[in-house]
C-alpha cells in the first residue's frame, strides 16, 4: 500500500485542477438554470434554437477535439526530446482554437445581424452567457498554448495542456445543450 494520496496522483497541476473543478461547476450551474428554464417555454427555446448554426457548432467541436490532441501530443513529443514538433503542436492547437472564435464571431455577427440579442429571448440570454463565457476561456487558452510553446517546459505543457482540454469537454457539454436538446 503507498503513502500517496489520490492528489498525489493526478497527472498535471494540483491548481490547475482545482481550477478546472470550478469553472466545471460554474459551467455546470449556468447548464442547469439554462434547461431549468427551458422547462419554462420548450416551444419558445426550440424556435430560439432554430437560429443558430448547428453545423458551425459542429465543425468548432472537431475544431476543438482536433486541438485537444494536439496539445496533448505536445507533450508526449516534449517528453520524448522532439522540442520542435511539440513547440510546432502546440502553435496549430493555438491557430485552431482561433478558427473556433472567427467560426464563432460569424455565428454572432449572423446574430446581430437578425437583431437577435441577449434580451430578444431567454435561450439567447443564456446562449450569449455560456457560449462567451467559453469564448472567453478559448482567448485565455490560445494565449496560454503560445505562452507554453515559446516556454516548453514538459511541466508548463501538461499544465496548459490541462487547462485546454478542460476547454474542450465544457463546449463538449455546451454543444448538445444549446444547439442539439430539441
Amino acid at each position: 500500500m503507498s503513502d500517496a494520496s489520490l492528489i498525489d496522483e493526478l497527472p498535471g497541476e494540483f491548481l490547475m485542477w482545482v481550477l478546472i473543478i470550478s469553472e466545471l461547476l460554474v459551467f455546470g450551474a449556468g447548464m442547469i438554470a439554462f434547461m431549468g428554464v427551458r422547462l419554462t417555454d420548450p416551444a419558445g427555446f426550440a424556435e430560439a434554437q432554430s437560429h443558430l448554426h448547428r453545423t458551425g457548432a459542429a465543425l468548432n467541436t472537431a475544431v476543438l477535439v482536433t486541438s485537444g490532441y494536439l496539445a496533448a501530443q505536445a507533450l508526449q513529443w516534449r517528453r520524448n526530446m522532439q522540442r520542435s514538433l511539440a513547440r510546432l503542436a502546440l502553435i496549430l492547437a493555438a491557430l485552431l482554437g482561433v478558427v473556433f472564435l472567427i467560426i464563432k464571431g460569424t455565428e454572432y455577427a449572423d446574430k446581430a445581424s437578425q437583431g437577435i440579442g441577449y434580451e430578444t429571448h431567454p435561450f439567447f440570454l443564456f446562449y450569449y452567457l455560456l457560449t462567451g463565457f467559453h469564448a472567453a476561456h478559448v482567448l485565455a487558452g490560445v494565449g496560454i498554448l503560445l505562452l507554453v510553446a515559446w516556454r516548453d517546459d514538459p511541466g508548463n505543457i501538461e499544465a496548459g495542456a490541462q487547462f485546454w482540454h478542460m476547454v474542450d469537454l465544457i463546449w463538449i457539454m455546451l454543444f448538445p445543450v444549446i444547439y442539439l436538446l430539441g
